[in-house]
């Protein structure tokens, strides 16, 4: 009786910390405020590269800060480990052995493969329960006028479309929702972007607003301004010389470029926060970072010298920690404990439970996700569990993994074997990966095949090599 009491009281000031002091109605009743929500997708920023993570050859004091005055994961995960699947997960709330989009599809002369026109995303739920949503940044699931044109979900969208053509910063178009807008293909986009982002923040200051930034920064190529990437030529004065190739585009010296970048990206969180609270929004406003993968090797990015996994083993397109452990920083004054630190187990396919919690939104009943609400509220023993997390990925020979618990499993060669070995890692002792221990505990290789089983459902565009012989 004693500890249904205790649970009763912890929901109580839970739903009390998050309701509002206006009265909802004439009857001057209250009800819980919808909060704002800004959700901020870094691009192929790797686990260790916010300093706040252990970054030491540049520094993000406005994403740091957030840390100091909110929570921030050790254990949180991406939807995929490229970046397709990865926002496919994060808008839909299903991991990649569910949902539509499991890698990345191109269509031409641009754009990716869209998603079905009825399919279920977080801003389509919340613009149900009176919220304007906008996105800024890339898309990469849809192509312009399919399907899933960002314009079908979004009241705004500003950016590429296409994640091949945000290849380049420096781009001849970008997109406001069905308008093509022409560029002079020598304006960098990043600071374009996030002035049209703060735009629409000042335009819905006054409603309820979801504010998905999937910026680009920092994915190849490897395009800083002079204003940011001055200071860390002179920095790393040794690279001087070195330069890296991407789609059709030579840098020099990537290694300070990817340094002003960050930096440039930090700027603008920090341009964001003090817009929030100049417009009095911030108490109402929950503030989210993450990744949409592991750091990449491309354009001569060097995650080696940025130590930009931190301790983990892999990188984009592999489905070790590297790959797919991403940071995750979650801020909400006077909701959020501040200077906390979680270890929970999440994954990108929470964030649809979690916003439709806060905004009071019915949330699917077909979603791999589970609401984050009692773990960012300081309730942690109220927080339920993931019994697993789950990826599968169809490059480089087809690959899948599964954590559950303290264990973590890879499979890989899936398009050229018919049962490839299942190899087990503890993390707690391994956090590198770097010992297979699936001999020494065959219980955690049955437990491993059953997830990989029970986790996917089949799909017609996302097939393992050897299943696509046999089809």
């Amino acid at each position: 009786m004693l500890r249904f009491f205790l649970c009763i009281t912890a929901v109580s000031l839970t739903i009390n910390a998050l309701a509002d002091t206006t009265p909802a109605d004439n009857t001057g009743s209250k009800r819980p405020q919808q909060p704002n929500i800004v959700y901020l997708l870094l691009d192929d920023a790797g686990y260790g590269d916010l300093s706040c993570y252990g970054q030491t050859k540049f520094s993000t004091p406005n994403i740091d800060r957030l840390a100091n005055q909110g929570m921030r994961f050790t254990d949180h995960y991406s939807g995929s480990t490229v970046c397709a699947p990865t926002r496919c997960s994060l808008m839909t709330g299903l991991h990649t052995g569910h949902t539509y989009v499991r890698g990345n599809r191109e269509v031409k002369p641009e754009g990716q493969a869209p998603m079905p026109a009825d399919i279920t995303t977080i801003p389509r739920l919340l613009k149900k329960v009176g919220y304007k949503t906008g996105a800024f940044g890339k898309w990469g699931l849809g192509a312009p006028g399919s399907t899933s044109d960002p314009a079908n979900h979004f009241d705004l969208f500003y950016g590429y479309n296409c994640q091949r053509e945000a290849h380049s910063y420096y781009p001849t178009h970008l997109w406001r929702n069905r308008e093509k807008i022409p560029l002079d293909g020598q304006t960098h986009t990043a600071d374009l972007i996030m002035d049209q982002a703060l735009e629409f923040v000042k335009a819905n200051r006054n409603s309820p607003f979801f504010l998905f930034l999937p910026v680009t920064i920092p994915h190849a190529a490897m395009h800083s301004t002079e204003e940011y990437r001055k200071p860390f030529e002179e920095k790393f004065s040794q690279f001087a010389d070195k330069v890296g190739r991407y789609a059709n585009t030579e840098t020099k010296n990537p290694i300070a470029a990817f340094a002003g970048m960050m930096t440039q990206v930090d700027d603008h969180v920090g341009q964001l926060m003090n817009l929030l609270e100049e417009l009095k929004l911030d108490d109402n406003t929950l503030v989210m970072i993450s990744s949409d993968n592991g750091p990449h090797r491309e354009g001569g990015h060097d995650p080696i010298f940025f130590d930009s996994n931190g301790p983990l083993r892999g990188h984009k397109r592999d489905l070790y920690e590297g790959g797919v452990r991403a940071p995750l920083i979650a801020r909400w004054p006077n909701k959020i404990p501040a200077a906390t630190i979680s270890n929970h187990l999440s994954a990108h396919w929470d964030l649809l439970p979690t916003v439709c919690e806060l905004a009071g939104a019915a949330a699917p009943e077909q979603t791999d996700g589970i609401s984050l609400v009692q773990e960012l509220t300081g309730n942690s023993e109220l927080q339920k569990n993931h019994d697993y997390l789950y990826w599968e990925f169809y490059e480089q020979g087809g690959k899948r993994a599964a954590r559950f618990g303290d264990w973590k499993a890879v499979q890989r060669n899936l398009n050229n074997q018919d049962e490839p070995a299942i190899e087990i890692y503890h993390l707690p002792s391994d956090i590198g990966e770097e010992t297979d221990v699936s001999n020494a505990h065959p219980d955690q290789v049955e437990l491993a095949r059953q997830i990989f089983s029970d986790a996917h459902t089949p799909s017609p565009f996302w097939v393992f090599g050897k299943q696509q012989n046999r089809r």
